[in-house]
């Protein structure tokens, strides 16, 4: 076997998640023959259009970037199948892969999954973790096979999550971690050196997308869960409330106490630097809001411009 083996990737990503796996690639012996990336879209209070993160790094790299509306496109399977790639990589794609597109690399697709598999398939492993109250997570890289995150894994590696960690602080962390893993990954690859290892069905667990609806924070749950909602859900939904009618972001939080104090919902200290709200076991404590349609604000900040009393309800 040559060691020196150069395999021709095709890559398939779009968020800032994908973004180190590319740059990492980019600076190995593999070149890149194109990145498949989703359309541009709206983005931002001003609804304009921008580049996807992907799209903006293999531009900066003068690769060819393809943006299929729909996948099943022939000019989009004539364009993939022209560049002959060898092995395809996936990281944070965003859409399901259809058999043939699998079947075009030689090599086949692997992944790059922010979860140690077989636990946390799906779309929102990160976050699942967090809300679950995990202490540790991880990066796994698997083939892609037509059942979802069900692959054989080629590689794993295991990372805590720090106890006040966001998810997006346990993104960053799990994309370099696994654009590193990535590269020795498909080293392995191209020197016949790769070792596959099935998945244990029976400890498959699973991590459905986040939706909007789950950033409420509901007061009668314990401290500990509602403090782990609001880390789960930065930057994406955000976990929220409501105060005197009105929607507010919860962007950071501490566990207070964890002895039940007063009514679920009920604030129970609003003053300084301390607003403190009785949750369904313990206290929380909030350190960052953000009223709709407003900037992140201090407790301080916040209580400076709307003073809360003792005893009012949020909901």
């Amino acid at each position: 076997m040559v060691d020196d083996r150069r395999l021709r990737i095709a890559f398939f990503g779009t968020p800032d998640f994908a973004v180190p796996t590319l740059e990492a690639l980019l600076a190995s012996r593999h070149p890149v023959v194109a990145a498949v990336s989703q359309p541009d879209r709206a983005r931002g209070r001003g609804h304009r259009t921008s580049p996807t993160p992907v799209k903006a790094v293999a531009l900066r790299a003068g690769l060819p970037v393809l943006q299929p509306d729909r996948l099943r496109e022939p000019s989009f399977r004539e364009q993939l199948t022209a560049l002959r790639p060898d092995l395809g990589v996936v990281a944070a794609y965003g859409k399901i892969l259809p058999e043939w597109l699998i079947a075009i690399p030689p090599l086949g697709l692997i992944n790059v999954h922010a979860s140690l598999l077989p636990q946390y398939r799906g779309a929102a492993p990160i976050q699942r973790a967090i809300l679950a109250g995990e202490q540790d997570t991880g990066v796994t890289i698997m083939r892609i096979v037509r059942e979802l995150d069900a692959g054989p894994m080629l590689a794993r590696v295991a990372r805590p999550i720090p106890a006040d960690a966001t998810g997006r602080d346990v993104e960053r962390d799990l994309a370099r971690s696994g654009a590193e893993l990535l590269v020795e990954v498909v080293d392995a690859i191209a020197d016949g050196r790769a070792i596959e290892e099935p998945q244990d069905e029976r400890l498959a667990t699973f991590a459905p997308k986040i939706t909007r609806e789950e950033g409420l924070l509901r007061w009668e749950r314990p401290a500990r869960d509602l403090h782990n909602q609001v880390r789960a859900l930065t930057p994406w939904p955000h976990a929220w409330t409501r105060m005197h009618d009105a929607r507010v972001l919860v962007i950071r939080t501490v566990v207070d106490d964890e002895a039940a104090i007063g009514t679920p919902g009920e604030v129970v200290e609003a003053s300084g630097d301390i607003l403190r709200v009785s949750t369904g076991r313990g206290v929380l404590r909030m350190l960052e809001i953000q009223p709709e349609g407003r900037r992140v604000m201090s407790a301080r900040e916040f209580l400076a411009g709307r003073p809360l009393r003792p005893g009012t309800r949020l909901s």
